[in-house]
């Protein structure tokens, strides 16, 4: 699957939010989207897969204009993982999984033992079995993402979509994250797009990285050469030093505030 924005460009009235943002993901890449608050990472989402309407520019999935294909074909390929902001509807973990075939079933259809079985195995893979008959109005914040996760796995997707999915989780919880999307991405070949406010998040599992200024303009490229202490400095007008940490011989990155500048 190759996923494109071309000349995405937003906005409310007057108001210009996204001007011009362009990148491409192809196969089982991970992309992550950088920004200051209120510099419209979410509303990118939201433009790339449809659910706003581009003012200038569109989204392609393998060359085709993304308007141009129905609505169902579209979430048949791509699953959207929003912000855990907590459900008050009494639905079990399960429950709540198996809506995520509904991409796949007809208008009336009831879910049949083989999208039960899709189910189980989707939270299987997240590892959160365990919260099988737990009502989701009961989870924690970190239980409730990765139940969302494992919705939108349900519908066997070639790739996700993720809103912040480690904000507002402890330690613990951010890494079961992170480590989902990488095995995701390095085992089933899912490409996925991830809206992050972690730099160091971002070089730890992205191949690509796309921060958007408040200024309009964005940087775009591989991970490790766009989210660079000159880059940040200019995106969250923080002066940061980027260190690099070896253990068991893996390298990590970790991003360090330094001032506000």
């Amino acid at each position: 699957m190759k996923f494109e924005v071309i000349n995405g460009s937003f906005g409310y009235g007057s108001a210009a939010i996204l001007h011009d943002v362009s990148f491409s993901l192809e196969g089982n890449q991970v992309l992550a989207v950088l920004g200051p608050n209120g510099v419209g990472k979410t509303t990118l989402l939201k433009c790339m897969m449809g659910l706003l309407k581009w003012n200038r520019g569109e989204t392609r999935i393998d060359g085709l204009a993304m308007d141009t294909m129905s609505h169902s074909r579209i979430w048949k390929r791509i699953a959207y993982v929003p912000q855990s902001k907590g459900i008050s509807l009494s639905y079990t973990a399960l429950e709540m999984v198996l809506m995520g075939r509904s991409a796949r079933l007809g208008l009336f259809a009831q879910p049949s033992r083989e999208d039960m079985a899709i189910a189980e195995k989707a939270m299987e893979e997240v590892g959160i079995t365990f919260l099988k008959d737990k009502q989701c109005s009961r989870m924690s914040g970190g239980e409730l993402q990765m139940v969302l996760i494992a919705r939108a796995l349900c519908t066997q997707p070639e790739m996700l979509i993720l809103d912040e999915p480690e904000s507002n989780l402890d330690f613990k919880n951010q890494l079961v994250i992170l480590d989902i999307v990488k095995q995701l991405s390095r085992e089933r070949g899912i490409a996925a797009i991830i809206n992050t406010h972690y730099p160091a998040h971002a070089l730890k599992i992205a191949d690509r990285a796309l921060i958007l200024n408040r200024d309009g303009s964005s940087f775009y490229g591989e991970a490790g050469a766009t989210i660079t202490e000159e880059n940040m400095k200019k995106a969250f007008s923080v002066e940061v030093k980027i260190a690099d940490y070896c253990y068991e011989n893996i390298h990590y990155h970790n991003v360090i505030p330094i001032r506000t500048c």
